[in-house]
């Protein structure tokens, strides 16, 4: 193992310590260089990927090129897994923001995880059900939020799952781009870039390189209100 935390709410953090290490001893670590492709989009699914180190992007294509980012996985994230269980092409493609480190496991040694460690099962359903909650919430808040309100959601679930807490403030590492942030709120790099302008200039929020710090949660929160 790394040493490195796992994402709250990933399929490593709710396996107990034994049936962790039975499942990633069963497959083949791999690793990935920065930028480098885990997983493309249309290909044929017969395996998955278990994050150990690295933060990467999920994103799909639309019919006129664009690329939507839609999902960040991180530490004891697993990537792939519906595809390998239904035997699906992949719905999406997967690349490193950093160096990579994870353990492949093929469908049949995830199968037999499934089938004879019910921990591994649960933990499985825990991440699946975590990740249709926030599908749907993604949904709900492009219909009813301008670019800034959903930004400061977008904020404030971040700093919910990743945030680190010192005082008042709470401290975000993320490696995504402004770029990356517009891309999965379903909205331009202008927009977003003037959401983020307005959020410091408030003293709200400061951005820094590949950190956010919210001053100000409670305004975020109020935003989200409005």
């Amino acid at each position: 193992m790394t040493g490195e935390k796992f994402v709250a709410g990933s399929f490593l953090s709710y396996l107990a310590e034994g049936d962790r290490d039975l499942l990633l001893g069963r497959g083949l670590r791999r690793e990935f260089p920065a930028n480098g492709t885990l997983l493309t989009e249309g290909d044929p699914s017969d395996h998955v990927l278990v994050v150990l180190s690295g933060w990467v992007r999920v994103a799909t294509s639309l019919n006129d090129g664009r690329e939507v980012v839609y999902a960040l996985r991180g530490p004891g994230d697993v990537l792939g897994e519906l595809a390998a269980v239904h035997g699906w092409p992949r719905s999406a493609s997967v690349r490193g923001i950093g160096p990579v480190v994870a353990v492949q496991l093929t469908k049949s040694e995830l199968f037999a995880a499934l089938t004879n460690l019910p921990g591994i099962a649960v933990a499985l359903l825990k991440t699946v059900a975590v990740r249709l909650r926030d599908a749907e919430n993604a949904r709900i808040g492009a219909a009813a939020l301008d670019v800034s309100k959903r930004l400061a959601k977008y904020l404030i679930d971040l700093a919910g799952e990743r945030g680190v807490v010192d005082g008042k403030e709470i401290f975000i590492e993320s490696p995504l781009t402004q770029e990356d942030i517009a891309a999965h709120l379903g909205a331009s790099r202008r927009a977003v870039a003037r959401a983020f302008g307005l959020l410091r200039e408030r003293g709200v929020v400061s951005t820094g390189r590949k950190r956010i710090v919210v001053h100000r949660l409670d305004v975020l929160k109020s935003l989200v209100r409005l």
